[in-house]
């Protein structure tokens, strides 16, 4: 910019002062957000002990920074309306110091377009103009055109330290009637401390996450664990109301392009940039973000025109029903139950989209994330028939198309362990499981998370396998049904015919110190058939286990049989045991070729009516794995 150009806007700059006088009684005032909020005019107003700054209004869509403190101040003198009740918010609005304009994001514009909502002035913070005259409005959009449009004082507070964005950011500064220059900083937001659990869970969510998903984040320490476990991941695109230092370390790793999306190809689409000054400056001028109103990044349509959409939410509490409990409070920065719903509503729009609620098994406290009912909870998202994946640092549970009874066993399964036994007690009362239901507490405590894997199989067939756990039986009971009475007789050595619930539950629940028991699952991650199971049963004063194994009979002869108990061998010795031993019919000659070739020890025969009984020592040349 020229010294006559830059001499021309600052020819216009005017004290706070000037501003705040030409402000009435009465007159409801727009504010911006977060890193852009213009502090130097919300300080001047604090400050001012003027007799025209009366009964004001403060509208603001989401407070994150000093506007709540001047409604806190003297609630007769300001009074401050937000949408969003988290961060610093939350306790003003219990105190009933700041109101709650209850509003999915996406229909604030159209409040403000229609007149339904008011606005007299508007305080904007903008960069510097450029040469044409043009400032950004810099690190937040959201409804910031429309509030201009509609005030009869549009003042611009240029900051030096504002990024001067990318996207629908532009305004020119004749559209403002006064300017002010900044004189405070703006405000920035630290990155998030994270722990073991929140790495874990953050793992987890990424589990359910592919290569060219298009990804839905917020502002909680779940993304930033998240964002690391994407690295790996390819052409990942981004539709998210917030931008985080968390994703602009995801865009750097590579893991982004954007290539894959239905809308703003090539660009991640935010509507707010909240973090720390380190992201501020990497926003400036970065064609890779896009800045666009909220009614935009928050239209369910629009949402939804990005295939394979992952939406991935923070939870408070979540219930045995599939009951879910926002995030309330200070600090809160989630979202609540009108955004959740909007960004719901986009996944049912995108073709293969998915939804995923996560959270600690348990919270700071201690106490227990997954308990038998959320009702007394503020901000419920209370679609329970939407609800999708449910993932907790001890894994993820699929909701879609299950029972609440098969809900329940699901989140009964990624509850922290010491929490288990009650919940299945609580349900029990609840008429949730049956009154008959097996649970074992010790084995919550025991279970192998670290065995999960996944394997290709030829060029199509990719199996996810891990440990057993009790919300299996009903797969299970599935599995065996499409047994033929062949595959069942070689199994089990009778005709069996039915397998009773009560009896599968037994075999689903297991001791891990004595029995492992590994299934595989095709499908999508989170959910899935089970197609095989393979398991070992310790023997009582000796170093060997029984083994068996059995395959969907629509995938055997590709290998899956003999990659569990390759499987099930590199876990034995590690376990301890020396070798195993196992009973097959003469006839099973599938089942005798997967012994031959597992690459275990020297194999010991000895048959009695039609059956061998098999001894399979562990060498020390087999390496199983």
């Amino acid at each position: 910019m020229s010294r006559e150009d830059e001499k021309g806007w600052k020819s216009r700059l005017v004290d706070p002062e000037k501003v705040l006088s030409r402000i009435k009684p009465g007159m409801s005032i727009f504010l911006g957000t977060g890193v852009a909020e213009p502090r130097t005019l919300i300080k001047s107003l604090m400050a001012s002990d003027a007799g025209n700054l009366r009964d004001l209004e403060f509208l603001q869509l989401m407070s994150f920074g000093q506007a709540v403190s001047i409604a806190e101040k003297d609630a007769q003198k300001f009074r401050l309306k937000t949408f969003f009740p988290g961060w610093v918010a939350s306790e003003a609005i219990d105190a009933g110091s700041v109101d709650l304009i209850p509003t999915p994001f996406s229909r604030i514009p159209h409040l403000i377009e229609s007149g339904t909502i008011g606005i007299d002035a508007a305080f904007i913070q903008i960069t510097p103009p450029d040469r044409a005259g043009y400032s950004s409005l810099g690190p937040a959009i959201d409804v910031a055109r429309q509030a201009m449009e509609q005030a009869s004082l549009v003042v611009g507070e240029i900051s030096n330290e504002a990024p001067r964005t990318m996207g629908d950011t532009f305004v020119h500064v004749d559209d403002f009637d006064l300017l002010v220059e900044a004189k405070e900083p703006p405000i920035y937001f630290p990155r998030w401390d994270l722990d073991d659990v929140y790495q874990r869970l953050g793992a987890n969510v990424a589990s359910l996450i592919q290569d060219g998903n298009c990804i839905a984040f917020s502002v909680d320490p779940l993304f930033d664990s998240l964002a690391r476990h994407l690295r790996g991941k390819r052409h990942l695109g981004i539709h998210s109301p917030f931008f985080t230092d968390a994703m602009m370390d995801l865009v750097k790793s590579g893991a982004v392009t954007n290539r894959r999306k239905g809308i703003f190809l090539g660009k991640s689409v935010t509507a707010y940039a909240i973090g720390t000054e380190k992201l501020m400056r990497w926003l400036h001028r970065n064609p890779l973000v896009e800045f666009q109103g909220i009614d935009v990044v928050a239209d369910p349509k629009r949402i939804g025109a990005n295939d394979h959409l992952m939406v991935v939410l923070p939870a408070r509490k979540v219930d045995l029903t599939g009951g879910i409990a926002l995030h309330s409070g200070r600090r809160n920065m989630g979202a609540g139950p009108g955004e959740a719903q909007e960004f719901f509503r986009g996944a049912a729009f995108s073709r293969g989209g998915r939804t995923v609620f996560a959270l600690p098994s348990r919270n700071l406290e201690q106490k227990p994330n997954i308990i038998i009912s959320v009702e007394g909870y503020p901000n419920q998202f209370s679609n329970r028939e939407a609800l999708d994946l449910v993932v907790t640092e001890y894994g993820v549970a699929s909701m879609t198309g299950r029972t609440t009874r098969e809900r329940a066993l699901a989140l009964i399964d990624i509850a922290h362990p010491y929490d288990r036994a009650e919940l299945v007690s609580l349900a029990k009362e609840k008429h949730l499981l049956f009154p008959d239901q097996v649970y074992l507490a010790e084995s919550g405590h025991l279970y192998p998370s670290e065995l999960a894997c996944e394997q290709r199989f030829g060029e199509s067939l990719i199996v996810r396998f891990r440990a057993i756990k009790p919300s299996d039986v009903d797969e299970m009971r599935r599995l065996f049904y499409r047994f033929s009475d062949k595959a069942v007789y070689y199994r089990y050595f009778s005709p069996i015919k039915t397998m009773p619930h009560a009896k599968m539950q037994e075999y689903v629940n297991v001791d891990y110190n004595k029995t492992m028991s590994i299934v595989g699952l095709m499908g999508k991650p989170g959910e899935g058939r089970i197609i095989a199971e393979a398991r070992y049963v310790r023997l009582p004063d000796s170093p060997y286990a029984d083994v068996a194994f059995v395959v969907d009979e629509e995938y055997q002869g590709r290998g899956i049989a003999t990659f569990l108990f390759k499987m099930l061998m590199k876990i034995a010795r590690e376990r301890g045991l020396e070798g195993f031993k196992a009973d097959v019919l003469a006839t099973n000659k599938a089942m005798l070729k997967v012994f031959e070739s597992a690459g275990a020890g020297p194999i010991r025969a000895v048959m009695d009516g039609g059956v061998y009984g098999l001894t399979l020592p562990f060498s020390e040349e087999s390496r199983p794995g």
